[in-house]
């Protein structure tokens, strides 16, 4: 059975609240779960202790038998010290687009002519 640590939604609507879980990897989100081992609410800011609460032993019991967190949980796991912090591609979300990069290289070569412009006035 492959088993996966993750987030289980509850809460009503645009109030959301999660259950952190094992739960086996064929069930649906909100579906049938193993145990619950924690709690996190995204409404709490975000230096509140209640945001994201946690059992721990009960996390590293499951990872130590191959369960795999969520990429959301493994943060959550991180920022505690149970796991070791791994590198994240930023895929391309962070790069401008097409016509973004090309104002960007016009402004670039108007702000170079407009530096050239005063060098060559006060040569002469």
């Amino acid at each position: 059975m492959a088993m996966k640590i993750r987030l289980a939604r509850g809460g009503s609507k645009k109030r959301p609240f999660y259950r952190i879980v094992a739960a086996d990897s064929r069930m649906p989100r909100d579906g049938r779960y193993v145990e619950r081992l924690g709690t996190y609410n995204p409404q709490l800011p975000k230096d509140s202790e209640d945001r994201v609460k946690m059992d721990v032993e009960r996390v590293q019991h499951w990872l130590s038998q191959g369960a795999e967190p969520s990429d959301r949980v493994s943060r959550f796991l991180e920022a505690a010290g149970v796991v070791a912090k791994k590198e994240r591609a930023n895929l391309k979300k962070g790069v401008p687009g097409k016509k973004a990069q090309d104002r960007a290289e016009e402004k670039a070569a108007k702000a170079a002519e407009a530096a050239e412009a005063p060098e060559e006035a006060s040569a002469e």
